[in-house]
């Protein structure tokens, strides 16, 4: 028999990665804070065993693109105990980080930084736990609840909330037809895939798909870890194109920008997602590519190539072997196809956002136009089947903005949804959508 908890939380968070471990930091400094009269009472499920953010692409030396005081509170609360600096203080790095003289830490570090904080917020947090569904639980004591049924180590778990924030992350994303196998991967499999390499027979070639910042990232690994093994990067591109990180263009990561393009119309959000792609999709920070570059013409003057990039072209199709997989890559330049054995064939394709309607049988997500769910400006879908609250964290790119996956406005879309919590709490009739 499973376990059924008869409280009903304000809320119950799915999933545990940065963007609810902010909204659970938020909710502890709100509770300790001298304005909370009723504490908020919360809990969070998440599938992993411990806490985890693309541990599979924690490559040694990698950096960040964000400035480490988008953190998981400093810009709601600067003076948070859970901001970048308090970790640095307590690790006893706080001087010796500043003395690195760069807003950008180490992907392991920033890793570090999150562990550290999940392992610090006083929440309560069931990790190896799936969610298999919420349901509409009816009113109860005169306001309406949600039921959350999930899977504890096979054990059947229930919980109520009055309301649920969704936030399982994006999944990778794979063309059509490519299955994930011992020779075919996606780049957030790199690291495991790697050390599982280093114990076996020394591998003579990868093929990596991508023309991003994963893509280059994996083509840099792999290069200088295996040093006798030739790296094909193949891209639809001429060359990788630098990420635009100038002053004038993060001003669309802003908190303020949020507001500004959820209030814009449809056809010119389309429009500023498609200018400013660059600051995110498909680019590559400037120094990776110069020293992939600087290594490439090295190898050139030395007259031995092991690190080569197919340009404007695309992988037509692969066969795997017990000892290879045979990847097709045809030019789109002149239709030439070559065939090339490799011990791995490494998709940096990206990821894609998961529709929340999976876990909402019974409800009805309404929709856009273009099919994607409508979401209030306090990140609340709109749905139809209950009156309680669900909300979304990460995949609202087409409605607030280029910054909805991103660390960028952790903070402050944490803080937002707080405050739409406890408005829906002190309302004594339900808060309309869009309100705080």
């Amino acid at each position: 028999m499973g376990d059924y908890d008869a409280d009903v939380y304000d809320l119950v968070g799915i999933g545990f990665g940065p963007a609810n471990l902010s909204l659970a930091v938020a909710v502890a400094e709100y509770n300790t804070g001298p304005g909370a009269q009723t504490p908020v009472t919360a809990r969070f499920l998440e599938r992993q065993e411990s806490f985890g953010w693309h541990r599979g692409m924690l490559i040694p030396d990698a950096r960040m693109q964000v400035c480490f005081l988008k953190d998981l509170a400093t810009p709601r609360n600067p003076t948070s105990p859970f901001g970048f600096l308090s970790y640095l203080a307590d690790r006893g790095r706080f001087a010796d980080f500043l003395n690195r003289q760069t807003f950008f830490p180490t992907r392991l570090e920033f890793h570090d930084y999150l562990v550290w904080a999940a392992d610090r917020v006083p929440v309560a947090v069931d990790y190896a736990t799936t969610v298999t569904e919420v349901t509409d639980a009816g009113d109860q004591g005169g306001e309406p609840v949600l039921e959350v049924r999930a899977h504890h180590d096979s054990r059947p778990l229930t919980l109520r909330a009055r309301n649920v924030v969704i936030a399982t992350g994006l999944e990778p994303r794979l063309p059509d037809g490519v299955e994930p196998s011992e020779r075919v991967w996606h780049s957030s499999e790199l690291m495991p895939r790697v050390a599982k390499l280093l114990t076996g027979p020394a591998p003579r070639r990868f093929v990596v798909v991508g023309a991003g910042q994963s893509a280059a990232e994996c083509v840099e690994y792999l290069h200088r870890t295996f040093d006798d093994a030739e790296v094909c990067a193949v891209f639809s591109r001429w060359g990788y194109s630098p990420a635009d990180d100038s002053c004038f263009a993060n001003r669309v990561f802003d908190p303020g920008a949020v507001d500004e393009y959820y209030q814009a119309p449809p056809e010119v959000r389309d429009q500023v997602r498609r200018v400013h792609h660059n600051t995110n999709y498909s680019a590559v920070d400037p120094d990776l590519i110069q020293a992939l570059y600087e290594r490439h013409y090295a190898e050139r003057v030395a007259g031995r190539e092991r690190l080569r990039f197919l340009k404007v072209s695309t992988v037509e199709e692969y066969t795997e072997t017990e000892e290879a997989v045979q990847v097709r890559v045809r030019s789109g330049i002149d239709g030439t196809v070559a065939t090339l054995d490799a011990d791995a064939l490494v998709y940096a394709t990206g990821y894609r956002a998961r529709d929340p309607a999976r876990l909402l049988p019974g409800l009805t997500v309404a929709r856009d136009e273009a099919g994607r769910p409508q979401v209030g400006r306090d990140y609340r879908l709109v749905v139809e089947g209950t009156a309680a609250g669900i909300y979304l964290q990460g995949a609202t790119e087409h409605s607030h903005g280029l910054s909805s996956t991103l660390l960028s406005n952790a903070a402050i879309r944490a803080g937002e949804i707080l405050d739409s919590v406890l408005a829906r709490r002190a309302a004594p009739a339900p808060v309309p959508l869009g309100g705080r």
